[in-house]
């Protein structure tokens, strides 16, 4: 890819967007990806009943996604960290703080809802 051209990332090995959106946009040097929830890209359902099981379903298809766009955890910049009640923040934060060693710039915040009544969405911006 050269230039300012935008390119769509896409990759079957997460979740296909539910919606008007890609799972990913790369525009020169950065990736942008898009929220993603604890969905298994095979089935489309929900994974996992808690927090913790969520939050690593929702790494896997964030790696899945970096991957394909070139990048890696090391890469990202800055996320946003959406959790449907700030109680499970410890257990998250201990997950999550397994994969981003890096340690982004982070916005976390609690949501009345999230789609599919999931527990917890990221997106986030990397570098390639």
């Amino acid at each position: 890819m050269g230039g300012n051209a935008m390119e769509t990332v896409r990759t079957a090995a997460a979740p296909a967007a539910i919606g008007p959106y890609s799972q990913a946009k790369r525009l020169g040097q950065l990736v942008f990806l898009s929220g993603q929830i604890p969905l298994d890209p095979a089935t489309g359902e929900i994974v996992g009943g808690d927090i913790e099981s969520q939050t690593e379903q929702v790494l896997r298809n964030i790696e899945a996604i970096l991957i394909a766009s070139g990048s890696c955890f090391e890469n990202v910049v800055k996320t946003t960290c959406i959790l449907s009640n700030m109680a499970d923040f410890g257990a998250f934060n201990a997950i999550y703080a397994e994969k981003f060693i890096s340690k982004p710039a982070r916005s976390t915040l609690a949501a009345k809802e999230l789609p599919k009544s999931v527990l917890v969405e990221i997106d986030l911006i990397a570098f390639i």
